[in-house]
């Protein structure tokens, strides 16, 4: 399973980006220290650095250089409150191979980071499969029994989340942090909205509502 290190030291984005990565498929390890962070980017276990600048003892700049002098070809994606173009710049030369700003939204961050691993995997499909209902993740396409059907973007997100956990229940929190980012109007609807675009879809028999928990795929 893919690993991804995520050096951040505000445990409440660290926290929403583990959950999220995890909802997506991936294995996470989460560290709040700059010195930790290259440590274990150097262990050879990591296929993925999601990096904050902002780090104690070493900043990620920092880490990163150290990383790239050594010739570390380690996939890495910058995070920070930062939003100058100057900063950007400083990220890139470093070594970065992405850079997103805070705020963001998770899915956006997902996109880069399987944006990433498949500049440095194998090329292939990569399909998340239940039933008659098959999703492939890189080229966005969806079928039912073979007949292809039309997705947006959030759409998408959404089936995939449903698909990587069949028979369990997902609550709405858990959608709205997964699909639509952690900035999102936890008292909104729109998860509610989705599912019944789901619904009209795949066929409304596929999601049941579980009553004050959430929403689970048969």
């Amino acid at each position: 399973m893919t690993l991804i290190l995520i050096a951040e030291d505000e445990p409440r984005i660290s926290a929403f980006v583990k959950r999220g990565l995890e909802s997506a498929g991936f294995a996470t390890e989460v560290v709040a220290d700059g010195v930790e962070a290259l440590e274990r980017a150097e262990s050879g276990a990591i296929d993925l650095l999601l990096l904050d600048v902002g780090l104690p003892s070493m900043d990620g700049f920092e880490v990163l250089r150290h990383l790239r002098g050594q010739g570390s070809t380690l996939p890495v994606i910058m995070l920070t409150a930062r939003s100058s173009t100057r900063d950007t710049v400083d990220g890139l030369n470093a070594g970065a191979s992405d850079y997103v700003a805070k705020p963001f939204k998770f899915d956006e961050l997902l996109a880069r980071v399987r944006s990433r691993l498949r500049d440095t995997a194998p090329t292939g499909p990569v399909t998340v499969v239940h039933s008659d209902v098959r999703l492939d993740v890189l080229a966005r396409r969806a079928t039912v029994a073979g007949r292809e059907v039309d997705l947006s973007a959030r759409e998408f997100a959404l089936a995939e989340q449903f698909l990587r956990h069949p028979g369990q229940v997902l609550s709405r929190e858990q959608l709205l942090s997964s699909v639509w980012g952690i900035g999102f109007d936890p008292g909104s609807n729109v998860v509610d909205v989705y599912v019944r675009y789901l619904r009209a879809k795949f066929g409304h028999d596929r999601i049941t509502t579980v009553r004050g928990a959430g929403y689970r795929w048969e």
